[in-house]
């Protein structure tokens, strides 16, 4: 859906290249590289390939392909690009596990100047003592890149010049060039079942079928047409590409402008005008350089390439980030049709309503005139959104003033916004009132004054965010106005308004330094063995195959010869009784083979955790999304299209939708849970302090990068069936699979070779997919397939459980806490699943880091109308953890001492009892702390950051230090089990099977190690091939953080029992191999397969007597994190992050840096960007990237520093190491108490907010919370 990046190719034009996303029919004239195309473990990988693999940039490796054909045609276009030209060539790629950082400094060492520093001094502590290494790889051994020897163009073509005896690049662009220019144009037409698809090749042409055809659309790029299509169901019989008529191409620097064809590509568009900005005076280019401010914000490269300036314009979005701009510029359009041509310039009648434009049915767009700007002509251009990179405007806007010659007298004034009506709107009463007025402090007050009235939304406007999209409108005339100014001041020093210099971050745009990054890992100890890998930094063993195209998912494996395709049917209600299922519309469909539903189930439709749940809905839905049944047909086309077919009839029945609605009516699932320690009311009345309030964290969507997806495959003898599916956990879809259809489980055979992302949302949510391809495989008695498509996974599946928490804290003068109480309510959906599971890890983490003598915590589960929210990447911790440290901020505040210190003042000590009466040992959280503090250079920067505040009004920095405490183990006692079973062949090369699924973490590659220094074989000798029941049965899922921990010891236990068997065969022959040991074990008729077994020991805690260890034991970390705001639009910029992280013993530092960056980056989307939004109905407007936003590679810190504590060994985990999936998720919490504490710093100028030192701030700190929040003189306006 346009946003993740996963599909890029690199189209090759005689002209140029570039990574691009286009229709298939649109291609014709062009080259398609794929990733597959440039290179490949069989043969030789290419240099950005190896580079991403050895830089460990590719974790579940879905991702991977799309982000190395973006660098690749970087590489193409320019082989000796800069820093900044690789971090802009990955706008439009998303990835969810690596937090980007290894991709960025793997693919640096292709730049001309190395930017950004990758080391640490040496005179660094974290030197002392031990060796710590900086370097996770080696550039050195990379492969150079020689661009010579690129593959470029296909056979045919290469063999034309090889005739011709031509080489040289140049030399071949213009051969193809001359030969598709001499070469008539024909036209080019597709037919389909129900749409035309035809390339016009001539301008005439073009004009003759828009005559005869007036609604046919135009399609470029198709990035608007294509979505509709696809998401929104709607069919355009007749679709016409101009892309290749040259007058629609053509680009003419003209006396009062430069004119763009309607086709020209925005990244053409873009060049072109950042050379006429470095050509022509500065004057001239005020308009050039406010239509690159948009464009550099646009979106990525792939879509820049293809989308059309003309299609921009014509599609009339309300929130278009460039028709502000051309409405404020006066850009002129030339506008044909058969017979009759017009130039018109864009003002505010060019949109006459909701997507509409003054151009007739018949006419077409046939170029854009973008205006030179004249001498005392200024123009600016300003964009807000929730993530600055390649996304959807909240509010954006164009503004021009000029000036009468030789003063600061407004001759013409035009503000243009996006973002606040249903069309692009110009605020004609506002500006028609300012002609001939000073631009000074009277004007200021007066235009903000004119638009906070003359721009009215009502409470209910679309999009939401009234007033945060008001402030904006008069934040952007603040900004535009200042730096006007801060040029007038300078052109006419005695006729204008002074500038205050505290004024002047307000004028600056958004500017990145280049990235550092320093990771540091404890190396081995010197002596051990080259082969011994446990402890390096080895490679993902996938990710040259993933980096090459070569992994399998779920969706690569070739398609059976009689394979259907199954699309769901899911109600439109969130609770309604369903009164009648008309399917015959669908059945006309082409391929139609049949409808399942609960009718169709032959076992049992009862489904679920808690068997609370339906296979299929049966007479009543109880969320938008729920699955009433599925269609089955020849194509996921055809399926698409029938499901759209299946009408389904309501009565509807109240919702219940919110938390806070639950609670008003009392609607919940299950009893209370509840936690206490102490004398809460002694605590209380003993207190000098207390504070109550509330808090709400919001939810989050997995967003892994592959969605779910199913293959059944019934084998017809005895219910006998196999399934290949993206889980975490392959026992409960066989489970749940033989439930459904009454077999018994041992006819199930379910296989996972990887899956492409997980986090908790495949452990137990893929099974409504799973069941229902099954029970179509068995109806029909075919293979059958569905993956499903990003909106309908994300509608269906759920995600994070959204928290809201009401807290009453005790404290003394000098900031000890005393007594805590703590409400929390999570919003659990329309069934259990692991909801409770969740809230009780909530509850035993809501200390976080910190001793409370007086403790009480209560949770209830929210039984609401919307998809059951599951399990997601710290289980309900980072939740609770972060309600903790909100009441120890606000604890800081009351007291007026600095929050390190009260924090610090609070943390548990060695040998202390937690709230839950489990005794802390190998407590090295003082250590993460200190270590941070020396790391970070907290207090040198806090004093920089006060100096930095104190000088500038606008902008505002903040800084702060998070400790986590995360307990390891599942909650449950009988799911810390794992299995494992390993096959030594004659050969001495060994097969391992273990119960846990790769899926980006590096489980299998730590297997691997595992097995190698438990067997002393290299790890060459060892495969892993996939995962299945029928070689480990009854797995626990691949969660909890602790696979590596479950599923090493397994391993070793299994080498154990085959050392113990060849002993007698290396007792006999000390110096032989073990090919020799092997064979000999072999030829004396002595097994060589064995299983190993293992159960976490001393687990078992019971929440009624506050009794047993729930956990085996804890891992720690402590971050601290810089930020700045832009007090007057609420963005923010990460500046620094510094982390500490115990580990204990590495297995793979590289894996486990990945892990915890990774980890990092999920959490500062959750706690400063993802946001879900619903309808008051219940239906989920986020479904998909491009509405549902998560950090991207701009997201993340621009210095970012990883450290593993050093010297703690974990005595109680395979090889002394530790978990690390979850731990490091909630310190991105740091970055959330920074932005507060930059917001502190922005409500301590204002005297309103002086006397309220505690505020409100729910999470995500998105840039609207962070903006209301900043209380100034524009807020009171709206």
């Amino acid at each position: 859906r346009r946003g993740c990046g996963a599909c890029t190719v690199m189209l090759f034009q005689p002209l140029f290249c570039q990574c691009r996303l286009a229709p298939s029919a649109r291609l014709h004239h062009f080259a398609v590289t794929t990733v597959e195309g440039i290179g490949s473990t069989k043969s030789r990988l290419h240099p950005v390939q190896e580079r991403i693999s050895k830089s460990h940039g590719s974790q579940c490796g879905f991702c991977t392909p799309g982000i190395v054909m973006s660098m690749y045609t970087l590489l193409r276009n320019q082989p000796d690009p800069t820093v900044e030209e690789i971090e802009n060539a990955f706008q439009g790629n998303l990835c969810r596990c690596t937090g980007y950082r290894p991709i960025l400094q793997g693919f640096r060492t292709f730049a001309r100047v190395s930017g950004g520093g990758d080391t640490v001094s040496p005179n660094c502590s974290l030197f002392q003592q031990v060796t710590l290494s900086p370097s996770l790889f080696n550039p050195e051994e990379f492969m150079p890149l020689d661009p010579t020897q690129e593959p470029i163009f296909p056979p045919e073509l290469l063999q034309c010049i090889r005739e011709l005896g031509w080489e040289g690049g140049s030399v071949v662009r213009n051969y193809l060039f001359q030969r598709l220019k001499d070469v008539p144009q024909k036209q080019l037409r597709f037919e389909g079942e129900r749409v035309t698809w035809i390339q016009a090749s001539t301008l005439t042409e073009l004009l003759d079928l828009k005559a005869q055809c007036p609604e046919a659309k135009l399609v470029v790029g198709n990035t608007e047409i294509g979505i509709e299509m696809k998401f929104k169901n709607k069919l355009f019989p007749m679709i016409v590409c101009p892309a290749w008529i040259p007058e629609l191409n053509a680009v003419e620097h003209g006396p009062e402008g430069i004119s763009f064809g309607a086709s020209c590509p925005l990244s053409s568009v873009e060049k072109i005008l950042h050379e006429a900005v470095d050509k022509l005076p500065a004057y001239k280019t005020e308009v050039f350089k406010g239509v690159l401010e948009q464009l550099r914000w646009f979106a990525g490269i792939q879509v820049k390439s293809v989308a059309s300036l003309g299609g921009n314009i014509i599609t009339a979005s309300p929130i278009s980030d460039l028709n502000p701009v051309f409405m404020a510029s006066g850009a002129k359009l030339t506008i044909v049709s058969a017979g009759t041509r017009r130039t018109v310039q864009m003002d505010h009648t060019f949109f006459p309503g909701y997507r509409k434009t003054l151009l007739a049915p018949e006419e077409v767009l046939l170029s854009i005139e973008i205006p030179y700007s004249r001498e005392g002509e200024y123009f600016s251009a300003f964009k807000q959104a929730s993530r600055r990179e390649d996304d959807i405007a909240k509010v954006t806007c164009g503004m021009r003033v000029l000036f009468q010659p030789g003063t600061a007298q407004v001759k013409e004034l035009a503000l243009c916004y996006g973002g606040m009506a249903d069309r692009t709107i110009s605020a004609l009463k506002t500006t028609q009132k300012q002609t001939a007025n000073s631009w000074n402090e009277g004007l200021l007050q007066a235009v903000c004054a004119g638009l906070a009235e003359e721009l009215h939304l009502s409470p209910d406007a679309p999009g939401g965010m009234v007033d945060f999209r008001r402030t904006l409108t008069l934040s952007f005339f603040f900004k535009f106005y200042l730096t006007v100014l801060q040029k007038l001041v300078i052109l006419l020093p005695q006729n204008c308004a002074k500038l205050d210099p505290s004024d002047a971050s307000a004028t600056l745009l958004f500017q990145k330094d280049p990235p550092a990054n320093v990771q540091l890992f404890q190396e081995v100890p010197e002596g051990q063995s080259e082969e011994d890998m446990v402890g390096r930094p080895l490679p993902h063993l996938a990710s040259a195959m993933q980096a090459s195209g070569e992994a399998v998912y779920c969706d690569d494996i070739p398609r059976y010869e009689n394979e259907l395709s199954l699309r769901l049917v899911t109600s439109t209600k969130a609770h309604a009784k369903i009164t009648s299922i008309d399917i015959s519309e669908a059945q006309t469909v082409p391929g139609f083979v049949c409808f399942i539903s609960a009718e169709d189930v032959p076992g049992s439709n009862k489904t679920g955790i808690l068997n609370d749940e339906t296979v299929f809905a049966k007479d009543e839905v109880t969320c938008v999304g729920h699955i009433i049944g599925a269609v089955v047909t020849d194509t996921p086309e055809h399926a698409q299209r029938a499901a759209q077919g299946v009408k389904i009839t309501y009565e509807e029945l109240p919702a219940i939708i919110t938390i806070k609605d639950a609670i008003n009516n009392n609607s919940y699932h299950g009893s209370e849970l509840k936690i206490g320690k102490g004398d809460l009311t002694k605590g209380f009345s003993e207190a000098d302090n207390v504070v109550s309030g509330e808090v709400h964290i919001g939810g989050q969507e997995h967003f892994y990068l592959e969605t779910h997806c199913t293959i059944a495959v019934p084998k017809g003898e005895q219910g006998e069936m196999e399934l290949f599916v993206s889980t975490q956990n392959t026992m409960k879809t066989q489970s749940f699979v033989a439930n459904m259809l009454g077999v018994p489980a041992n006819r199930i055979l379910v296989r996972v070779k990887r899956i492409g992302g997980g986090f908790g949302g495949k452990e137990t949510r893929s099974t409504v997919v799973s069941t229902a391809v099954a029970l179509a495989a068995y109806k029909t008695g075919r293979p059958v397939r569905c993956m499903l498509d990003r909106d309908e996974d994300m509608l269906i599946t759920g995600g994070r459980h959204p928290f809201l928490a009401k807290y009453k804290v005790g404290f003394m003068k000098d900031g000890k806490v005393v007594a805590l109480k703590v409400e929390h309510y999570s919003n659990a959906g329309n069934t259990m699943d692991l909801s409770q599971s969740i809230m009780e890890r909530a509850l035993l983490h809501m200390d976080n880091c910190y001793k409370i003598p007086n403790i009480l915590g209560t949770g209830r589960l929210c039984k609401t109308n919307l998809s059951s929210n599951t399990a997601f990447r710290g289980f309900g911790g980072p939740q609770a953890m972060l309600i903790a440290e909100y009441w120890m901020s606000e604890v800081a505040l009351t007291c007026g001492l600095p929050a390190e210190e009260v924090r610090r003042k609070n943390l548990y000590k060695e040998g202390d009892l937690t709230h839950f009466n489990q005794k802390l040992e190998a407590f090295t959280l003082s250590r993460c702390w200190d270590e941070c503090l020396a790391s970070s250079q907290y207090h040198a920067r806090r004093s920089e950051i006060d100096k930095f505040n104190e000088e500038n009004c606008w902008k505002k920095r903040g800084l702060c230090i998070i400790p986590t405490k995360f307990g390891i183990s599942f909650g449950i006692p009988f799911l810390n089990q794992s299995g494992a079973l390993i096959h030594v062949y004659t050969d001495g090369s060994v097969l391992l099977t273990h119960g846990g699924m790769e899926m980006g973490q590096g489980l299998h590659t730590k297997m691997i190690q595992v097995a190698s220094r438990a067997l002393k074989i290299p790890i060459s000798k060892i495969y892993i091939s996939e995962t299945s029941t029928n070689t480990v049965p009854n797995t626990s899922p691949t969660a909890a953080s602790v696979s590596t921990d479950l599923n090493g010891q397994a391993v070793y236990e299994a080498c154990q029992t085959i050392l113990k068997r060849l002993e007698p065969f290396k007792k006999k022959n000390p110096s032989g191999t073990w090919e020799e040991w092997v064979l000999a074990a072999y030829l004396d008729a002595v097994s060589l397969s064995a299983t190993g077994f293992y159960k976490t020991p001393n687990l078992g805690y019971s929440f009624e007597t506050n009794s047993g260890n729930p956990f085996h034991y804890f891992s720690y970390g402590v971050a601290c994190s810089e930020v700045e705001i832009d007090c007057l639009t609420g963005d923010h910029k990460n500046l620094r992050t510094d982390i500490v992280m115990d580990v204990g013993s590495s297995l793979n530092p590289a894996i486990d840096i990945g892990q915890v960056e990774g980890a990092f980056v999920q959490g500062l989307g959750l706690f400063t960007l993802e946001e879900l939004h619903y309808s008051p109905e219940g239906s989920l407007h986020t479904r998909g990237p491009s509405t549902y936003k998560i950090p991207a590679f701009g997201s993340i810190p621009i210095e970012f520093s990883v450290s593993l504590l050093r010297d703690c060994p974990n005595k109680k985990a395979i090889y002394a190491s530790k978990a690390v999936g979850e731990p490091p998720l909630f310190l991105a919490a740091s970055i959330f108490f920074a932005i507060k504490d930059a917001i502190h710093a922005a409500r301590a100028k204002n005297p309103d907010c002086k006397m309220e030192k505690l505020f409100r701030l729910d999470s995500p700190a998105t840039p609207e919370k962070i903006r209301n929040a900043c209380v100034d003189q524009f807020t009171t306006l709206v």
